[in-house]
């Protein structure tokens, strides 16, 4: 009974005994196992125990959680490996080039903001990772992952400035990225984005809780790549540091059972917990460490706590009755962060002044000492055992749970105070209070100025700094941006069902799934196909695929499917093709973004193909989509069951309206709109040669419908055309001698477009023109970088665009689509031309497509008014023809407009 850790156990597990004696006899029979077999027998006897325990009849529970105390023991730790003094004085430089990074800018320019106190408080966890663990990929094994939190970017950026990969003068350009190109530096990016730094950062992890997820399945398409033969298990391992915080954030939690279902032990997550969040304490009233302990634990994953430091052990050693743990059992947060905030005399008086047991203990510090009581996560040597004991686990995902402080070092300018994470400037008093507290070789004026500090090349730190990140395989972070260029197959390979149609019926949903068939047979590219669904794969006519490619299962199929009789049977398998995610968009979106992204962190080009509904793509997990163009994705997202009235009798919150007009916010990505299969195909084509012979960091949004109708064939001479994004699809005259307007449309609408054209001209004997406009989102982009060439270029011959060259001059144009009239408007602004644009605005309805049309005012009949009331304006017909086709059309005219109700 004398060993203090087990002293501490039963002190954090104290409670009402109704029969203390009998108690007091179990525990010491359970310790005479323990001295007498060991610890692996106390084990099995437990588990014997609670098999009995757990029956229903007795309903016992074990405790969640574990005292507030480290899970490695200090006896039980491995031996420090590095120089701890050297180390120790890198992290202090670091802070202090990282301080002085954020507090220059902000001294010069006060509005660019930046993070001191998040980076005080996880630097040693970084360094720690730096020096011992994070891998490089200088052998071409492609190194580990690592997702850092992202206020602590200043700290990642001093690592590189003393390792020789920043300037001092990209240093002083933080968060200055357009000012530095005036002064021959590079600016930092506020936090890591690949797009702004494409040889640096690796993943965006800016917006909270997209970090989380995403090395999740980061960690899996790793798994996915070595079964299917892919890439070779190497030892990689994904790390990821992210605040106590940003565990709010339900991306952050949703995918937790997944990493432990996949027995993901390549996944090491470092929470770092200075209990504070942006504004104050995360578990004020409670405790942050233990929640998430229950969390992950329970969720299957690994938990190693690292709550205190090596100046505890001392402490922890003499005390005999375990008061330490049962004072640290009844402190909340709130608590640990005044504490953090107060001094050493603050803190006897107030956490050892609890008790005599407590003072007994702090009876032979003095003031200064327990002020310099470390937190776990800034104990190197403590960081160290925990990350190998991580490292070393197999079978799940680990969790380190890392005590801080935030604003560690900081002093009375900002440790563990309330507003300690809006500091972004400090005075000269502070910064040689923090020059003394980390010992920084700088005098005051250095000190004051904000001088940045690197040593001599050949110092000691220099040359151990270099030496650990040589060992580890080089720098980290580092990305590369491109890939062995994967060949694509002839159109006529795979789509000249869809470009040779000659009227055949089929919805472009299913010519897809035909497509996507075909380019899985293709000998290059079919191996780097990457199907993924949020279920629903037979809702898009995706079950043929099951039994032809399988769908991945780390472990397999460890049962005989109900319908193993059938042709398209569910198969699982470890080396399935199809990344089947379950009701989990954001989950769907993420291992898209992993395989997106796999040219550029495998070194292996993927072409993943994610088909969802429309309506749950970018309004349901647009930030996540946001993120994956940041990183410079390649791939194609497929929002089916697209428009408002395609997808008749769902409603509301399944009709999409909007998916186009917010793909198409994104720079990097190509937004198409396409009505007809053999569309489509010339879109697909011309997508993945972008994408994978050119390797140009775009991606691809394209919509799909579930409306058979009858398929045009697409002659080649309008396939440039239809990737510009409008084409002449014919004219429909009544012989009065050339179009009077032109009728544009896209997607599904395009065949109201054509009706109306037809009814013009039987109806009313007008002669029109058909457009199909496959990107309204296309024909923008080109004709606002046309305006700007115009504009930026007055002595020069003006250029048109390719929109003005197809519908330049005076004749009235009626552009319909199935989603909001801003879609159509993106391009339309840029004509000379009176255009009227019609829409779906408004609230979606349970209905057959042909009610939604009309209802919405975007059927053949409403594009036939519009077309007459335009020539009407023009003043080319009488103003009462507009009231013959209304009561020809029995059009209601009094009813409020689809958007108002």
């Amino acid at each position: 009974m004398s060993d203090p850790m087990i002293q501490t156990h039963l002190a954090a597990g104290r409670q009402a005994d109704s029969d203390p004696i009998e108690t007091a006899e179990w525990r010491d029979a359970l310790m005479s196992v323990l001295q007498a077999g060991g610890a692996a027998r106390v084990r099995e006897l437990m588990d014997a125990m609670a098999l009995i325990a757990r029956d229903p009849a007795i309903g016992w529970q074990p405790v969640h959680g574990t005292p507030y105390v480290n899970t490695i023991p200090a006896n039980r730790q491995p031996v420090f490996p590095g120089d701890l003094a050297i180390e120790e004085r890198l992290a202090s430089i670091m802070r202090w080039n990282a301080l002085a990074m954020v507090v220059r800018a902000n001294k010069a320019y006060g509005e660019l903001g930046g993070h001191i106190a998040s980076y005080a408080s996880a630097a040693d966890l970084f360094e720690v990772g730096f020096n011992h663990f994070f891998r490089g990929n200088a052998d071409g094994g492609g190194g580990d992952l690592v997702f850092y939190q992202p206020h602590s970017a200043p700290g990642v950026y001093a690592r590189a400035f003393l390792e020789g990969r920043l300037s001092e003068a990209d240093l002083a350009h933080y968060r200055q990225e357009l000012g530095a190109l005036a002064a021959g530096a590079r600016g930092l990016s506020s936090y890591p984005h690949p797009w702004l730094m494409p040889d640096f950062w690796q993943f965006p992890t800016g917006s909270m809780g997209i970090g989380p997820i995403s090395s999740i399945y980061q960690a899996r398409f790793m798994h996915y790549l070595q079964h299917r033969g892919l890439a070779k298990g190497s030892g990689r391992k994904v790390w990821g540091v992210f605040g106590d915080g940003e565990m709010d954030e339900p991306e952050s939690m949703s995918a937790l059972t997944l990493a432990a279902r996949e027995k993901l032990d390549n996944l090491i997550w470092v929470v770092n917990c200075n209990l504070q969040r942006l504004d104050g304490p995360v578990r004020g009233n409670g405790r942050i460490i233990d929640e998430l302990e229950a969390l992950f634990s329970g969720a299957g994953w690994r938990v190693i706590k690292l709550v205190w430091g090596s100046d505890w052990d001392g402490l922890f050693a003499r005390d005999a009755d375990g008061s330490l743990a049962e004072a640290f059992a009844g402190t909340v947060d709130g608590q640990f962060q005044t504490f953090a905030a107060k001094d050493g005399r603050y803190n006897r008086e107030h956490f050892f002044g609890q008790n005599p047991q407590l003072a007994a203990l702090a009876q032979g510090l003095t003031d200064e000492q327990i002020d310099r009581l470390k937190r776990g996560g800034h104990d190197l040597v403590k960081i160290h055992a925990a990350y190998h004991e991580a490292a070393r686990t197999t079978g799940r995902p680990t969790v380190i749970l890392a005590q801080t402080k935030k604003g560690y070092g900081m002093g009375t300018a900002g440790q563990g105070r309330m507003t300690t994470h809006q500091q972004k400037k400090l005075d000269a008093d502070d910064l040689l209070e923090f020059r003394d507290r980390f010992d920084l070789p700088l005098s005051d004026e250095q000190a004051t100025s904000l001088a940045f500090f690197k040593p001599a090349d050949d110092s000691a730190e220099m040359q151990y700094l270099h030496a650990r990140r040589a060992a580890l395989g080089g720098p980290v972070p580092q990305r590369r941006g491109s890939a062995d260029a994967v060949p694509v197959p002839a159109l006529s390979a795979y789509a000249e069902f869809a470009t040779k149609a000659a009227g055949k019926e089929m919805s472009t949903t299913m010519a897809f799934v035909r497509m996507l068939t075909n380019l899985l047979r293709d000998k290059a590219l079919g191996p780097r196909v990457v199907p993924i669904v949020a279920d629903e794969a037979r809702t898009f006519g995706m079950a043929n695929l099951f039994k032809q490619v399988g769908i991945y299962s780390s472990s397999g199929q460890q049962y005989e499917p109900e319908d193993i009789g059938s042709l398209m049977s569910y198969r699982e398998a470890t080396d399935g093709q199809i990344l089947e995610e379950g009701i989990s968009e954001a989950g769907a979106i993420s291992s898209w973004t992993a395989a997106a992204t796999s040219y550029s962190v495998h070194g292996q080009a993927m072409l993943p193909f994610y088909i969802y509904y429309s309506m749950f793509g970018f309004q349901r997990v647009g930030d996540l989509i946001w993120a994956a163009a940041d990183q410079r994705s390649r791939g194609f997202l497929l929002g089916a069951t697209a428009g408002r009235t395609t997808l008749g009798g769902e409603g509301l919150q399944h009709q999409d309206g909007s998916s186009v007009l917010q793909a198409a916010s994104i720079p990097n990505c190509r937004v198409y709109d396409p009505c007809f299969a053999g569309e489509f195909a010339v879109i697909l084509d011309h997508g993945m040669r972008q994408m994978l012979e050119e390797q140009r960091d775009v991606f691809y949004y394209v919509t799909l419908m579930n409306e058979n109708y009858a398929q045009p064939t697409v002659s080649d001479e309008i396939h440039a055309d239809i990737v510009k994004g409008l084409y002449r699809l014919g004219g429909y005259g009544a012989g009065t001698g050339g179009p009077e307007l032109r009728l544009v449309g896209s997607g599904t609408i395009l065949r109201e477009v054509i009706a109306a054209a037809e009814l013009l001209r039987d109806d009313w004997q007008i002669d029109s023109e058909v457009w199909s406009a496959t990107s309204f989102a296309e024909l923008a982009r080109e004709a606002r970088e046309v305006e700007r060439w115009n504009r930026l270029h007055p002595g020069e011959t003006a250029r048109q665009s390719h929109l003005q060259q197809c519908l330049g001059g005076e004749q009235p144009v009626v552009a319909a689509s199935d989603y909001v009239r801003a879609w159509p408007q993106l391009a339309t602004a840029y004509l000379d031309a009176p255009v009227t644009v019609l829409g779906t605005d408004g609230f979606g309805r349970s209905d057959t497509r042909a009610a939604l049309r009309s209802f919405f005012e975007v059927d053949r009949q409403q594009i036939v008014l519009s077309a007459l009331t335009a020539l009407a304006d023009a003043g080319s017909i009488e103003r009462s023809v507009c009231a013959q086709a209304i009561e020809r059309y029995r059009i209601a005219t009094d009813e409020p407009a689809a958007w108002s109700r």
